[in-house]
């Protein structure tokens, strides 16, 4: 017999199903906010940076021939070629055909490392000693300003008349991703603070993943549970809340008073964030492995296998995914990180990009800190593109562990 349905239970049904649809609601107004949030960040990001990977330059032909600069493909491509133009009066060259083409005003807003990129056209392609060639060499900050309305009035007004004349223009600056840092927005680049990046996360990643993997299985499958392994657990918990300065502090009490000569060094940078991001993987690493079926241990140990083998052969692989996981949270934190790297002397100024593990290095979140600090409105144009630079850094690296950890990953 169907059960009489009373106006009681009719409204109570109702307000269930309206209590539904408004926590549905509810939900997808959450998910489309933090899109909106993220596009809006993007966007700002995106519109803002774009004119960070572009500087002012303007053109100036040299005549070669006429100019006195002598040299051959083997001087040339040589490693003191730059020493020897230098020698042979290449700038001031490039100041006479600027003045002759340019005017004396405009000539002197030419940024003075501007005959370096000749010199580097040059060691690519000797030939051009034999004939002309355009350059579009880049301008002083002040220029640069005029450029895009701003600064004095006389600066504006000479950059407006070298834009119409067509010898003045913003151009994309494909070397900000192949130089360092300078002290001019218009000759940075960011490749010395992406390598040191690069080095740093590379030295963080060996130490923390190895040694967090191996002590999240010691911890769940060797470790007896008593006082002692408690403390444990509970001291690893503590460790992966504990404010990233603090490691920054002990990276300085203890790295740099064993390798005094190594500060700066992505090294030690790399060292003091594994010690940040171990508890993370360390965590992940256990509830990966708790995650694992008894069934999956029950039948490694049926057919013949010894708790070794049961651990690496099934468990550990089994487990890996999670691990991944923890592991891609762990590097995304510690990429992003300054405050350990302050204390141990990564706020540097850093002309040339490290030449390994144990030079002197600055990392992407400091540059963009060093960068956002100066008051020239280039360099924040630079901030954004530098911001731009470690978002597509964070990515790269976070789509290659994703891609691992779906590889490795078994269903059962």
């Amino acid at each position: 017999m169907r059960p009489t349905r009373t106006p009681e239970f009719e409204q109570r049904l109702a307000k269930r199903y309206r209590a539904e649809r408004n926590f549905r609601r509810v939900g997808l107004g959450a998910v489309l906010f933090s899109v909106a949030v993220l596009v809006f960040l993007l966007g700002n990001m995106l519109i803002n940076g774009v004119a960070g990977f572009q500087r002012a330059e303007v053109e100036v032909t040299i005549d070669f021939p006429t100019s006195g600069v002598t040299g051959d493909a083997v001087s040339l491509t040589a490693p003191s070629a730059m020493q020897t133009l230098e020698m042979q009066g290449l700038p001031d060259i490039v100041t006479f055909f600027a003045e002759e083409q340019l005017g004396k005003d405009a000539a002197a807003e030419i940024s003075a490392e501007a005959w370096r990129d000749i010199a580097a056209a040059l060691a690519e392609d000797p030939d051009l000693i034999t004939r002309s060639q355009t350059f579009n060499l880049p301008t002083s900050s002040a220029l640069a300003a005029g450029l895009q309305g701003e600064g004095p009035p006389a600066m504006q007004a000479l950059a407006e008349r070298l834009e119409k004349e067509g010898k003045l223009s913003r151009n994309w600056d494909m070397g900000f991703l192949s130089r360092s840092d300078a002290t001019s927005p218009q000759a940075v680049g960011i490749w010395g603070a992406l390598k040191g990046s690069m080095l740093t996360m590379l030295v963080t990643l060996v130490l923390a993943f190895p040694i967090g993997v191996l002590s999240a299985l010691y911890l769940e499958e060797y470790a007896p549970r008593n006082r002692w392994t408690d403390i444990i657990e509970v001291s690893i918990s503590n460790l992966a809340a504990v404010p990233s300065i603090i490691f920054g502090l002990l990276g300085l009490a203890v790295f740099l008073a064993l390798f005094p000569n190594l500060r700066s060094a992505p090294l030690i940078g790399g060292m003091t964030l594994a010690l940040m991001t171990m508890p993370v993987i360390v965590i992940s690493g256990r509830n990966a492995i708790k995650a694992v079926p008894p069934s999956i241990r029950d039948g490694a140990l049926a057919i013949g296998a010894s708790p070794v083998q049961v651990v690496f052969h099934h468990v550990l692989p089994l487990a890996l995914p999670g691990m991944l996981t923890g592991t891609i949270i762990g590097m995304a934190r510690a990429l992003g990180e300054t405050a350990p790297l302050l204390l141990i002397g990564m706020r540097i100024f850093v002309a040339t990009p490290p030449e390994g593990f144990s030079s002197p290095a600055t990392v992407l979140p400091m540059q963009i800190f060093l960068w956002s600090d100066e008051i020239d409105r280039g360099f924040v144009e630079r901030t954004s593109a530098a911001i731009i630079v470690l978002l597509v850094f964070l990515l790269t690296m976070n789509g290659l562990a994703i891609y691992l950890r779906n590889k490795f990953e078994k269903r059962w």
